[in-house]
């Protein structure tokens, strides 16, 4: 039997399915993801990518931190693709108990997805830092240099930046929906950015699915390696 088909009867014999993406999932809608030949840490900025998104050059230089923000972390014209969507009809089946996602772009929940863990946060949410008011994305884009407040405070998006610790809360939650699943599907990551990739290791199960354009770290410990991308893949194996 080829690892699609049987992918495609785990997912059939499964009813705590979780799934685990990172920046593979989005690529298909236009995204870069960051270690690829085009992706983000191969670009050429006056400062590497890795220090710029980091928490003390944000606090340091937010003037070119929302600068490369704005120009390299949104996407506003991108749209959910196959996977996507075939991760919103694996949920309507009863079958998805949650996504846990790395990314920030919120294309799993315009796709019509419900359960949807952000680990590393969301563009699609800004807080004023001084008051807490709320801002929307267009907010942000149309803004002028750094974003600011009626009350001058800096809007800040809520993304992990380097150095900042993830919400304990999302973290625990998926900790909590990965122990509990009898299939995880992991796609669209190298699972070398921690603590996320560490979550896996929480699954208990005997079904780990990697489905990945490239190898990753963590083939020799799966349960099943699909190599393709991950949209036509899901999309062939989710009725």
């Amino acid at each position: 039997m080829s690892e699609i088909d049987t992918l495609r009867q785990w997912i059939q014999e499964s009813e705590r399915i979780v799934f685990f993406g990172g920046a593979g999932v989005s690529t298909e809608s236009g995204i870069p993801d960051f270690r690829s030949a085009d992706g983000l840490y191969n670009q050429k900025y006056k400062f590497p990518p890795e220090t710029i998104i980091s928490h003390s050059f944000y606090r340091e230089n937010p003037e070119e931190f929302f600068r490369f923000y704005k120009d390299r972390m949104i996407y506003e014209d991108a749209k959910p693709n196959a996977a996507h969507k075939a991760l919103v009809r694996l949920e309507e089946q009863g079958k998805l108990k949650a996504i846990v996602t790395q990314n920030i772009d919120g294309l799993h929940q315009m796709a019509g997805s419900k359960h949807v863990l952000e680990i590393h946060g969301s563009i699609m949410r800004n807080h004023c830092e001084k008051c807490h008011t709320f801002y929307d994305l267009d907010y942000v884009v149309e803004s002028e240099g750094i974003p600011r407040c009626e009350c001058g405070g800096i809007v800040k998006p809520d993304v992990v930046l380097y150095e900042e610790e993830l919400d304990d809360v999302t973290v625990s939650e998926a900790l909590y929906q990965i122990e509990q699943a009898d299939m995880l599907i992991v796609g669209g990551t190298s699972l070398v950015v921690y603590p996320a990739a560490g979550l896996i290791d929480y699954y208990k199960g005997n079904k780990l699915v990697l489905i990945n354009l490239s190898a990753t770290q963590r083939d020799d410990v799966a349960d099943l390696v699909v190599k393709g991308k991950i949209g036509e893949i899901l999309d062939q194996v989710i009725e």
